[in-house]
């Protein structure tokens, strides 16, 4: 939970790495509630677009909850990612997810729960609300598979992840 300036700041610095973030929750939801998501984006979002859903903290369970949701309705799913999701687990979905962290321990304990199809964690580390505040500050690891990693800019990481 953050102010909403904090979310618009996100929104400055991502929208123009994605053509397709043009869809955003207000803040009167509350970023866990899953079902009113999935209602907004029933309601406010076109669903012959893929989507790409972004969850931070807490709002990565509503961004999964309605992910899985919105999947069974036949709506496509780009990607689904988890900004700082810790304890958020991944069960299968059929979609690509993408786990960011905003330390090592918080990205090694929560690929326990279920690696991402990608990953990115903070290093050195950066206190929790910076990854969603200030991405264009941080730089860490990017997860390559096979225990190999690639040092990079958060930004750099979203825009090849996003492209």
């Amino acid at each position: 939970m953050h102010t909403p300036e904090v979310s618009e700041s996100f929104r400055t610095r991502f929208t123009p790495l994605h053509s397709h973030l043009h869809c955003f929750i207000p803040e009167a939801i509350a970023p866990y509630d899953g079902s009113a998501i999935c209602q907004h984006v029933q309601n406010h979002c076109e669903s012959n677009t893929p989507l790409v859903l972004m969850g931070f903290s807490a709002g990565a369970v509503g961004a999964r909850y309605a992910a899985q949701a919105l999947h069974h309705q036949g709506w496509a799913i780009a990607a689904l990612w988890l900004w700082d999701g810790w304890g958020v687990p991944r069960l299968g979905e059929p979609f690509p997810t993408v786990r960011l962290s905003h330390d090592t321990f918080t990205h090694w304990s929560s690929a326990l729960l279920g690696e991402g199809d990608d990953s990115f964690w903070a290093d050195p580390a950066v206190p929790h609300l910076d990854l969603w505040r200030n991405p264009e500050q941080i730089r860490g690891w990017r997860s390559l598979g096979s225990g190999l990693q690639e040092r990079i800019s958060l930004l750099e990481f979203a825009a090849d992840v996003l492209s």
